[in-house]
């Protein structure tokens, strides 16, 4: 009965404007890096919005859409002091302003985006180079990063896989905070919310190169690595959190935050963790889950002949996401593993078989 009844029309609007969703990504709000049980976060990819749920009552009190953006994807909430800020990435390039009057390339680029998690209000967007898939934030407070392709701008499928290398690209949520509060920001057609350019060497945003097309981007419960993971790619690539510092401040190079890519098979899509120094990474073409230690993967980054390659276990189907038991906290405990499938097979019968 949804859209039809009294209730599901009080939640979509009585004007038909929204007749679907498409939700991802549901988190919940944390204190110094461990659930707090205030809000549950969630986005709707297919109307550029996002949800704040009540835990106490268990209702939606408030719905908020992402303006100059289209399709939001990832979204992960700010973990340490506390969940001040909802990161959400928005994934297509559209021109801006989107309102008919621009069509240049040149002048189409997507946005990372921040919202305050009490007020439900779009804090301020950042302009990225390429398209933002997923993101997650560190236990500092002070960065989030996001997988990035279409490093080449293409405009067709076969363009945006031509690089062997695209981006994690790594927000200073302090100095984007920090200027938009200075007032150095623009913003964009009839919306009021601040924009700040991340594009190229900006002083809000690195652009680490990894292999290719990455999509998954997670963080180790101890807070030491950002991992990415390549999808058209057999490795994962480990960045070290600790050298942020430096190559924010331009003593390092970008490919010297790489600790680690170790090769795991095909397809890597999403990683969690045990709290034990393992990780847990979904394999989509080979249809398995890779168990891998972290120190061991980046003892053979340093030239060691060591295996860290731990257990590859088969899984039915095509597996995307994957999340360890309180694995996105300070309290990951290693208990459960849950590999959530993207495809079925084996399950439905044939239709029209002839007799």
């Amino acid at each position: 009965g949804w859209g039809l009844t009294n209730e599901s029309k009080d939640v979509l609007g009585h004007d038909n404007e929204y007749l679907n969703g498409d939700c991802h990504h549901p988190h919940i709000s944390m204190t110094d890096g461990r659930y707090d049980g205030k809000y549950l976060f969630i986005n709707d990819k297919a109307n550029t919005r996002v949800a704040r749920i009540r835990l106490d009552i268990m209702k939606t009190d408030k719905i908020t859409h992402i303006p100059n953006v289209q399709a939001i994807h990832g979204l992960r909430l700010q973990k340490v002091p506390k969940t001040n800020y909802v990161f959400c990435n928005a994934e297509f390039v559209i021109p801006q302003p989107n309102d008919g009057s621009e069509f240049s390339l040149d002048q189409s680029y997507t946005m990372f985006n921040a919202i305050d998690a009490e007020t439900m209000e779009v804090a301020w967007q950042v302009i990225v180079d390429g398209n933002l898939d997923n993101t997650d934030a560190d236990y500092t407070g002070k960065y989030a990063a996001s997988t990035c392709y279409n490093s080449e701008r293409a405009v067709d499928l076969a363009g945006t896989m031509r690089n062997d290398r695209d981006w994690v690209v790594v927000f200073n949520v302090e100095r984007i905070a920090a200027a938009v509060k200075a007032g150095n920001f623009k913003t964009i057609g009839d919306s009021k919310v601040p924009v700040v350019d991340g594009r190229g060497k900006s002083e809000f945003t690195r652009y680490i190169p990894v292999p290719k097309n990455p999509h998954g981007l997670n963080t180790s419960p101890d807070g030491k690595y950002f991992i990415a993971n390549g999808k058209l790619s057999p490795t994962a690539s480990v960045i070290a959190i600790d050298k942020l510092d430096d190559l924010f401040d331009d003593k390092i190079e970008l490919r010297d935050t790489i600790v680690a890519e170790p090769e795991l098979g095909l397809g890597p899509l999403h990683t969690t963790f045990d709290g034990r120094g393992n990780a847990y990474t979904t394999l989509f073409i080979d249809s398995q889950v890779c168990k891998w230690n972290i120190a061991d993967a980046i003892k053979h980054y340093n030239g060691e002949k060591v295996n860290y390659i731990r257990q590859k276990l088969d899984v039915h189907y095509q597996p995307g996401h994957n999340h360890a038991s309180l694995t996105e906290s300070r309290d990951a405990d290693g208990k459960w593993l849950v590999v959530l499938s993207k495809f079925s097979k084996d399950r439905f019968l044939p239709v029209a078989l002839p007799r």
